[in-house]
This record gives C-alpha cells, sequence and structure tokens, in this order.
C-alpha cells in the first residue's frame, strides 16, 4: 500500500507540539490572592466629600427693599393720572386683533405671521430678480459654447472641410427622399410570396438601402449644419 514520504515528519512535529496547550490558555497563571475578595458597596460611585458652608459667605442681593430702608419722601407730583388715563384710552386707536389662524374647527389658535403662510418673501428686493450665480453660470456656457465653435471651425479649416449651404442641404434632403420614394415603390412591388433564393436576396438589399435611406435623412434633419471634405 502507498506510504507517505513526509509521515515521519509530519508525526515528529504532532510529538513535539502535543503537550504544549494541554490547557485553555498558558500552562501557568498567576493565582489570585484570596485577600482580593469582592466587597460590599466596592462598586458603588464614591461622592465628594460636602464641603463646610462658611458663615461669612455673603448673601445674594435682594431685588425687594429691606426692612431698614425707607422711601424718598418730599417728592410730589401735580399730575392727574385718573383723567391723562381717560384721556389717552379714549383718544388712543383702537388695538387691531392679530390675525390668526385655526388648522380645523376646534383647534388652537396660532399666529398666522410666523405659520409661514403669509408671503413675505414678494416684498423682497430682489424678487423676481435672477440671482447672480445663475447669471454667471449662463455667461460662463455661452463662453465655452463660443470657444468650442471656435475650435471645431479651426479644426475643419486645418482639414479643408466647407459648410454646406441652406439650399444645398435642403436639395440633399428632397433627393434622399426621392431616393427612398423610389426604393419603397420597387418594395410595394415585390410578389407576396417569396419562394427563391433571387427573390429573398433582392428583398434583403431593398430593405437595406430604405434603413440606410431613412438613417441619412434623419441624420441631414436633425443636424442644421453639415461639413463636407473638399475633393
Amino acid at each position: 500500500r502507498y506510504i507517505s514520504t513526509f509521515r515521519p515528519s509530519v508525526k515528529r512535529e504532532v510529538e513535539k507540539n502535543k503537550a504544549r496547550w494541554k490547557t485553555m490558555g498558558p500552562a501557568k497563571v498567576a493565582v489570585p490572592s484570596p485577600k482580593n475578595f469582592l466587597q460590599k458597596h466596592s462598586k458603588e460611585p464614591k461622592l465628594p466629600a460636602r464641603k463646610k458652608e462658611q458663615d461669612s459667605k455673603k448673601l445674594p442681593a435682594l431685588s425687594v427693599p429691606r426692612r431698614t430702608d425707607h422711601p424718598v419722601m418730599g417728592i410730589q407730583s401735580k399730575k392727574n393720572f385718573i383723567n391723562t388715563n381717560a384721556v389717552a384710552a379714549i383718544t388712543g386707536l383702537p388695538k387691531k386683533p392679530q390675525p390668526i389662524y385655526v388648522d380645523r374647527r376646534q383647534g388652537d389658535k396660532y399666529l398666522l405671521e410666523t405659520s409661514g403662510l403669509v408671503p413675505k418673501y414678494i416684498k423682497k428686493k430682489d424678487y423676481g430678480v435672477t440671482p447672480k450665480y445663475v447669471t454667471q453660470r449662463n455667461e460662463e456656457m455661452k463662453r465655452a459654447q463660443k470657444e468650442y465653435e471656435a475650435g471645431i471651425l479651426e479644426h475643419l479649416k486645418k482639414r479643408a472641410m466647407k459648410q454646406l449651404s441652406d439650399e444645398e442641404r435642403r436639395s440633399l434632403l428632397q433627393g434622399l427622399k426621392k431616393n427612398w420614394e423610389e426604393v419603397y415603390r420597387e418594395f410595394q412591388g415585390l410578389s407576396v410570396e417569396i419562394d427563391t433564393i433571387p427573390k429573398k436576396i433582392y428583398k434583403e438589399k431593398l430593405e437595406s438601402q430604405m434603413k440606410q435611406l431613412e438613417h441619412d435623412i434623419e441624420v441631414i434633419e436633425k443636424h442644421k449644419v453639415i461639413y463636407i471634405a473638399n475633393e
């Protein structure tokens, strides 16, 4: 039978490390002292020692007059407060009620001004004005678009490209549509039953021509500016 050549070395390693960790953990562990036992209330938080109140501590200043204080004497006023208050109540403007709102029939009342329902924002000086960052962003976009167009024109000049005029683009588009109608007329003239290989090849050819013409028409209609290479 088969016997591995590594068998002696494996047995040697096993015997070597067999008795090193017989227990769960180190072989020698310090035994705790019996004097260090858990005592009663030893884990409770200890409050700091209470300080003795000093007799010379000053009392806080009182807002009421003391018993020993006497009012200032000799000051008199000839003002008739009753008549003054009556005249002020008669001639004064009536107090306007504060606008409130109630969320339901028997609900609580809340101030309307602090509810956010009053359109105070329309009274701002900058209401309806385009923010500065939006204006700056639009100017940057326009500048980037001009730089891009200038780069394209420079690149096209280097490659000797010319731009098609509107009349040439219109005539090209009409020619493509006319060719598509002719191919479509030929496609409509095919027989209903395609039973031979030449008929099938001719049908696939017409379909590919129609797809290519439709793609060209869509590209020309989508792009207003078209460049072609000079021959």
